[in-house]
């Protein structure tokens, strides 16, 4: 594989003060393993960690934060709200019980988990703005938004929005949201950065990843950095772990990402029934 040295933190590039490669914990619902792999990450070298009300694992995130030797300060910590709780009051009661649950004092990021049932713009992130002035959340952030939610989010919010989580990998690449996001200012985290376990069936990350004496798992991690996108690919087992923490050491060169950009594929692989019309 590609690691020849032993990565640190440091070697994580960041944007806006987000790691640039984070863990994912959907479906990471087994309290104590759960547990275990946030805090073997952290101890690997780790510094994002993601969860969501929806997951039901935010008290067993918090415990693997606490389990690792690793001040919290230098854990970057998101969360997101669930679509049955973005009308104002419900926001700043889950999100307290969320704090509460992750047994930390804040949340360096917050996301909207959708746009969709109890969203309205003004109302929901006004909630996050006044959870900001109150210090309970550090960063505003949306997921599953199209540019057209986007405009209107930031018309309504009164402090930035961080960043968007979306679905982004090499077989669903975004390129219209990446550009309205890059001139916007709004960083970009994907999530199932690895489309599922479909990458390992391309031929052509596969060719690439052997080139490389890679995975097709770092070498969608790499492209995806080489798009100044975040990733956080889920992970339960330390091999897992380690290998897209390896991502980290793989430089793809200009012809390698042209050819990945040249796939061509949109194999969306997350479409729930209260999903935006326009995907």
């Amino acid at each position: 594989m590609v690691q020849q040295r032993e990565l640190t933190p440091s070697d994580v590039p960041a944007a806006s003060g987000m790691p640039m490669l984070g863990l994912g914990t959907w479906q990471n619902d087994d309290a104590e393993q759960c547990a275990e792999s946030v805090a073997t990450a952290l101890e690997m070298g780790y510094r994002h960690v993601d969860t969501a009300q929806a997951y039901g694992n935010e008290e067993a995130v918090g415990e693997g934060i606490a389990r690792a030797d690793v001040a919290r300060d230098d854990v970057f910590l998101a969360t997101k709200l669930w679509i049955d709780n973005l009308a104002s009051e419900d926001v700043l009661e889950t999100t307290r019980e969320s704090v509460d649950r992750l047994g930390v004092d804040s949340l360096d990021l917050l996301y909207v988990h959708w746009p969709a049932r109890e969203y309205d713009p003004a109302d929901t992130l006004g909630a996050l703005t006044e959870l900001q002035d109150e210090g309970l959340i550090e960063r505003i952030g949306v997921s599953n938004f199209e540019p057209e939610h986007l405009e209107t989010a930031q018309d309504a919010c009164e402090a930035p929005i961080l960043a968007n989580q979306v679905e982004i990998h090499p077989l669903l690449q975004q390129k219209e949201l990446r550009e309205y996001c890059e001139g916007e200012g709004i960083e970009l985290v994907a999530y199932s950065p690895l489309a599922r376990g479909k990458v390992f069936d391309d031929p052509t990350l596969s060719d690439i990843a052997e080139k490389h004496d890679a995975s097709e798992a770092q070498v969608s991690l790499a492209w995806l950095r080489e798009k100044g996108v975040t990733a956080i690919p889920k992970a339960t087992s330390e091999d897992h772990l380690r290998d897209n923490w390896g991502s980290l050491a793989l430089a793809l060169d200009d012809e390698d990402v042209r050819r990945i950009d040249d796939i061509g594929r949109e194999d969306r692989q997350v479409h729930p029934s209260f999903a935006p019309d326009s995907w």
